[in-house]
């Protein structure tokens, strides 16, 4: 390994960890900081830009920015919440399958916030003790954006494998009953975690300090009317989700071109023109204002990870490239010996960069050149949900504050929180299962 190759990887690491203590847009700004020092002065080529994928992940922002808009978010989150609240003493089960159907459909986490107070006071009726449903639920909304086949991660996966044989179908048909697999594991596992509600000591100290209020629940009917069209916007999003599916299962949906010269639409292009479709549909017929589109919860954090992408992925890959000899040549030989290992690395960046599509981009590229079957690097994918493991991310401190019994929890030495468990649990299910599946069918 060559002095230089040394600078330049201290280089890259000071990027991504300058990146990830900034947080938000740095991410992508640092990696751009990084792609300087590594051009003009080490005269590196600059990679190639990923322009594919945040072509698919600008798209589906729309679409998901309009929907929330327009109300749609709020509407799927009622039916979650009704489903929810349909048996409390089973909270533990199937609030994580719902936080991941839910997940599942809109291509975004934030689906899940609302979901917070709901599965609380759910648990707190059904004197369930809260930690076990919102720590494993927290999980698995991460755990379904690998599985969604219009979440930003999925796209940059898409993207990369599909040249490769592995399309949206395959990736479904791998990462869909891996992780579901993996958070149904995790959710029974949680229901043994700590003692029950009435036998813990922080949550009887806060009762007898008359810091915690009875819960009491609030009526459906009491909540703030939706918007008119909400429920058709939601509606419309899921058919266009369910529309990119059939293109995938049915590549004769994607023909264009004349009868002599047949052409077949690419997957990420044609994700790309439907998302953009049903956002125009939308402002058009379920009242998503184009104004607010972008001031929504869900354009701002796609912007994002749109930024994020650009200057980390880009970085990596211009890194990559102007040392492709010597670090694709020793990680192919690691590789090959011990494949499992790369799946390991995906999960340690995606702790750093707190971005599924971002990791998905840096590292992928990099599992491809060095060798790993594309079934096996799908079958890997989940591995890129490693951002519980430090504790810092929002919808972990959400949780933390959301639970008022004190039973979710960040733990004196940090690591040993609420959600280590039920992420470790889910991840390394999911990994699992996932090479499994991959080995067997593909």
């Amino acid at each position: 390994m060559s002095f230089s190759l040394i600078i330049q990887l201290v280089v890259l690491l000071g990027a991504i960890a300058a990146g990830a203590r900034a947080g938000g847009v740095g991410m992508g700004l640092w990696g751009g900081v990084g792609l300087v020092i590594l051009v003009f002065l080490f005269n590196a080529v600059p990679g190639s830009i990923p322009g594919e994928v945040l072509l698919i992940i600008l798209a589906v922002i729309m679409a998901a920015s309009a929907m929330e808009a327009a109300g749609g978010i709020e509407y799927l989150v009622r039916i979650a919440a009704a489903i929810i609240r349909k048996s409390p003493r089973h909270v533990t089960i199937i609030a994580p399958v719902v936080a991941y159907v839910f997940t599942f459909l809109a291509g975004t986490g934030h689906i899940f916030y609302p979901l917070l107070p709901v599965i609380y006071e759910v648990a707190m009726k059904g004197r369930v003790r809260p930690e076990r449903p919102i720590a494993v639920s927290t999980i698995a909304s991460q755990q379904a954006i690998t599985a969604s086949p219009v979440s930003a991660a999925t796209a940059a996966l898409i993207a990369l494998l599909g040249a490769k044989g592995i399309g949206l179908v395959q990736i479904l048909m791998i990462c869909v009953p891996s992780t579901l697999l993996g958070v149904i594991v995790a959710a029974l596992v949680q229901t043994r975690v700590g003692v029950e509600l009435d036998e813990d000591p922080e949550y009887r100290r806060r009762v007898a300090a008359g810091e915690l209020a009875e819960e009491k629940s609030s009526p459906d009917d009491a909540a703030a009317p939706l918007a008119p069209r909400a429920g058709l916007s939601a509606w419309m999003f899921l058919a266009g989700v369910g529309l990119v599916v059939c293109c995938g299962l049915f590549p004769v949906l994607r023909r264009a071109g004349t009868a002599a010269q047949p052409v077949t639409v690419s997957m990420p292009m044609t994700i790309a023109i439907i998302m953009l479709g049903v956002a125009a549909m939308m402002v058009t017929f379920a009242g998503a204002a184009a104004g607010q589109i972008v001031k929504t919860k869900t354009c701002q954090a796609g912007i994002t990870a749109v930024i994020g992408i650009l200057g980390l992925a880009w970085l990596g890959d211009t890194f990559i490239d102007a040392n492709s000899t010597t670090i694709i040549g020793g990680l192919s030989r690691m590789a090959e010996a011990y494949p499992v290992l790369f799946a390991l690395g995906l999960f340690v960046t995606s702790m750093l960069l707190f971005s599924q599509a971002a990791t998905t981009q840096t590292l992928m590229p990099l599992g491809i050149a060095v060798g790993i079957s594309p079934a096996a690097l799908a079958g890997m994918f989940p591995a890129v949900n490693g951002y519980f493991f430090i504790p810092t991310y929002g919808t972990l401190i959400a949780a933390v504050n959301f639970d008022r019994s004190g039973t979710t929890k960040i733990g004196k030495y940090v690591l040993n929180h609420s959600f280590m468990l039920p992420g470790l649990v889910s991840t390394v299910v999911a990994i699992l299962t996932g090479l499994a599946i991959a080995k067997m069918f593909f």
